[in-house]
C-alpha cells in the first residue's frame, strides 16, 4: 500500500477508467463494459451513493468500490429477496450499505488495498449492516469477505445473464479488523 493512495472518487468523472479496473480484474467483455457505464452512472445519481479510489504515483486508478445505502425498489434487491426470504434473512435488506462493486487491478491485488477500500467506505456507512454479491466459488474476494465478518446469506443466487452463480454476503458493522 505504501505507493497507493485511498482517497474520495467522483465515480461519474471516471467511470471508463473505474471499468478499466474493472474489466482487467473480473474479465468483462467490451459489450459489458458498456452496459455496465450506463449502470454504474445511473448509480451515482442515487441517493447516499459514496466511491473511494486507490490511485497508484502516477495517479492511475489501480482500485475502488462504490455502495449505497441499500433500497428495496433497486433492481438487485428485487432479484436477491427471494433468495433471501427463502432462507428467512429478508431482512437484511433494510438499513444495509449495499457494497455494488469492488475492484483491484491485478497487478495490485493481494497487497491490502481492496481490505483498505472496504473498511473505510463502510466506516462512513450509517447502516448498523453491509451486504454483497460474491461470484459462488471459493476465491480470495469471499475470504476476503469472511475475514471482515461477511457470511453467506444465501448461495446459488442467479441474477439474469450472469453465467455464474452468485453468493450474498452480510455483515455487521464496523466489519472486523
Amino acid at each position: 500500500m505504501e505507493d497507493v493512495v485511498v482517497g474520495p472518487l467522483d465515480l461519474a468523472a471516471r467511470v471508463d477508467e473505474a471499468l478499466a479496473v474493472q474489466a482487467l480484474a473480473f474479465g468483462l467483455t467490451d459489450d459489458e463494459i458498456g452496459v455496465r457505464r450506463h449502470v454504474v452512472l445511473r448509480h451515482t445519481a442515487n441517493r447516499g451513493v459514496r466511491a473511494l479510489g486507490a490511485t497508484n504515483e502516477q495517479g492511475r486508478l489501480v482500485g475502488f468500490v462504490y455502495g449505497m445505502p441499500n433500497n428495496r425498489i433497486y433492481w438487485w434487491s428485487t432479484v436477491v429477496q427471494p433468495y433471501l426470504r427463502a432462507a428467512g434473512l429478508d431482512g437484511w435488506l433494510d438499513d444495509s450499505f449495499v457494497i455494488t462493486e469492488l475492484h483491484v487491478h491485478p497487478a495490485y491485488q493481494q497487497r491490502g488495498i481492496g481490505r483498505e477500500l472496504i473498511t473505510r467506505i463502510t466506516d462512513e456507512a450509517t447502516e448498523p449492516r453491509s451486504i454483497l454479491s460474491a461470484i459462488d466459488v471459493e476465491s480470495p474476494a469471499r475470504r476476503l469477505y469472511r475475514s471482515l465478518g461477511y457470511r453467506d446469506l444465501a448461495r446459488r443466487v442467479l441474477f439474469p445473464s450472469a453465467p455464474s452463480p452468485y453468493a450474498v454476503m452480510g455483515a455487521e458493522l464496523p466489519l472486523r479488523r
